[in-house]
């Protein structure tokens, strides 16, 4: 069986690591006696977002029937939106390609992985759907309590800025001395 191996993380400065995935659905391919047909790796992606580099080549490669059996470590390193995941698996099973998600042990050829696997999405968007409008919520307390959302702004005195960079001073030397980024001078000159 020629199987196609999915893995994704979302940040690569948060420790995560795809080797990890990968290193798992490559075992279970071995277990299974299948050959791995290709890796499909994205790497600093969000699962919220349904176009991504490797899944879009993934499924590209699905339409030419490249695979058997698509799997992944986890359904919601495939997608978090029930209907992008329903989409998906009908596109697999148009085509006649399995999909199995490693760590919750479902396989979408049988009717209960299929049943289960509809219903851990459908949480999946919950979580997701929640968390979203607690964040909404804390900026309208924040701006509520009159608290802005982002940075706060720094008074900067273009004038003095000038005059220093006039008299030789670097722009990384004011910037470091002012404690501000030098893109942030420069960003201000601009607008001044």
């Amino acid at each position: 069986m020629r199987i196609a191996v999915y893995a994704r993380v979302s940040t690569v400065n948060g420790g995560q690591d795809p080797q990890m995935q990968l290193r798992e659905l490559r075992e279970y391919v071995e277990r299974r006696q299948g050959t791995i047909a290709g890796e499909y790796v994205d790497i600093g992606i969000s699962g919220a977002k349904e176009k991504r580099p490797q899944l879009d080549r993934l499924m590209a490669d699905a339409h030419k029937r490249k695979f058997d059996m698509v799997i992944v470590w986890r359904f919601d390193r495939f997608a978090r939106s029930v209907s992008h995941l329903l989409r998906a698996l009908e596109t697999f099973k148009a085509l006649g390609i399995d999909f199995v998600s490693f760590s919750e042990q479902m396989d979408t050829s049988t009717p209960a992985g299929k049943m289960v696997f509809t219903v851990l999405g459908a949480v999946a968007e919950l979580e997701r759907s929640l968390i979203v409008e607690r964040v909404k919520a804390g900026m309208r307390n924040a701006k509520a309590k009159g608290h802005l959302p982002g940075r706060k702004r720094f008074a900067i005195d273009i004038d003095r800025v000038r005059n220093r960079i006039n008299a030789g001073e670097s722009l990384r030397a004011v910037a470091r001395d002012m404690k501000v980024s030098p893109a942030l001078l420069v960003k201000r000159l601009k607008q001044a």
